[in-house]
């Protein structure tokens, strides 16, 4: 068939997160309609996880992009900006404070980010509930969706922005993520000023990251008093239970996890012991390097579905800029088939060239830092 013009076009995007929302978004701005399919049952209905830095070249520009810039810096935290580099027994190896005003990264939580973007689209543009269960129908369309539940609908143009577990990848790509090595184990806090001070002080206002070359802690302040520390291990991905632990064995791991940093300090160990309810087992995985797909007009990647790569700081900012590019294109092509050549001829490079620069960067959050890095990251301060 012959490839739609957007402004005709049925689009839907599978997933509603930040690259996701980004895209419907700015189509929206420019009179193009689009529905935005989640398989979450409704907008609350489970924690949308820790904090974020939009960076300026980036997150930040598409923010730009979707009008939302100015809203975005009245929700955004400066001075998470801070980051510590410290050693095993807690002593500073390096310190970066933010200067007064600095915007190149400022922290913003998920569920803020997230909440900022739908509010900002048009009532009933994103259906909740709808898990998608496979993308069938020819190449140059139309494409048949089909939910969990059954249903189905047709779609010109099928925007693939559902994460690492990607079903939409699977239209035009049979690559599938793979275990990095490492694994990261989330732990929580809760008012951090008056029920953890000693942590509080020790992290500052933004974040912390430890490693002794096998192990790891990041930790990460979040708005309202909440702080999320990420317990980084060089392990199998399922090193729970082959420990004989269940995941919901909160005292049980923890018991692990100390004999396994017995070597840190008390003051280190804070973040592993003090804890305010359970962990959750994240372990870390990235798609093949490069990950690219033969073109095709009515089906297309952004995000973590077309190029997860370890948690580095880029993940969000990248499918966010993808977001704004796929919009932007098809605001100014003739055809969906057209839209989708311009925005992958310039996405696929840039992600190759990124996931290429960080690929292996997962045992990277496990190393400690050489006498450079140090430099390079900013002098220690008291």
């Amino acid at each position: 068939m012959d490839s739609p013009t957007p402004v005709n076009a049925r689009i839907s995007i599978i997933g509603a997160g930040p690259g996701g929302l980004t895209c419907a978004r700015i189509l929206q701005q420019h009179g193009i309609p689009v529905t935005v399919y989640d398989r979450d049952p409704e907008v609350n209905s489970r924690n949308q996880g820790g904090s974020l830095d939009l960076h300026e070249e980036d997150g930040q520009l598409a923010l730009r992009e979707a009008g939302l810039l100015e809203e975005f810096f009245a929700l955004a935290r400066l001075e998470s900006q801070e980051m510590r580099r410290m050693d095993p027994a807690g002593r500073v190896l390096a310190h970066h404070l933010p200067d007064a005003g600095e915007t190149v990264s400022p922290e913003i939580d998920r569920g803020q980010l997230r909440d900022l973007l739908l509010d900002s689209l048009a009532a009933g543009t994103v259906q909740w509930g709808r898990t998608l269960a496979s993308v069938s129908g020819p190449a140059d369309g139309p494409r048949t969706l089909t939910f969990a539940d059954g249903t189905a609908v047709e779609a010109d143009l099928v925007i693939g922005a559902d994460g690492a577990s990607s079903r939409v990848r699977t239209a035009v790509s049979p690559a599938t993520p793979r275990y990095t090595g490492v694994s990261f184990l989330e732990a929580w806090f809760d008012d951090m000023e008056t029920a953890h001070p000693e942590l509080s002080e020790l992290v500052g206002k933004g974040s912390a990251h430890v490693a002794d070359g096998e192990r790891g802690l990041f930790a990460q302040r979040n708005s309202g008093s909440h702080m999320r520390v990420y317990i980084m291990q060089r392990v199998p991905a399922d090193w729970i239970t082959t420990n004989g632990l269940r995941p919901e064995d909160t005292e049980g791991i923890r018991a692990h996890l100390l004999s396994e940093y017995a070597a840190w300090s008390p003051q280190t160990l804070r973040m592993i012991t003090d804890n305010d309810g359970p962990y959750v087992d994240r372990p870390l995985f990235a798609l093949p390097v490069p990950h690219t797909w033969e073109h095709s007009p009515s089906v297309t990647l952004l995000g973590d579905a077309a190029h997860l790569m370890p948690p580095l700081g880029v993940g969000v900012n990248l499918a966010m800029l993808d977001a704004s590019e796929l919009a932007l294109a098809l605001v100014h092509s003739a055809t969906i088939g057209d839209a989708v050549h311009s925005y992958e001829k310039a996405m696929l490079p840039r992600s190759t060239d990124m996931a290429q620069m960080l690929e292996g960067g997962a045992e990277h959050l496990l190393s400690v830092p050489d006498p450079d890095e140090i430099a390079r990251f900013g002098p220690s301060r008291p």
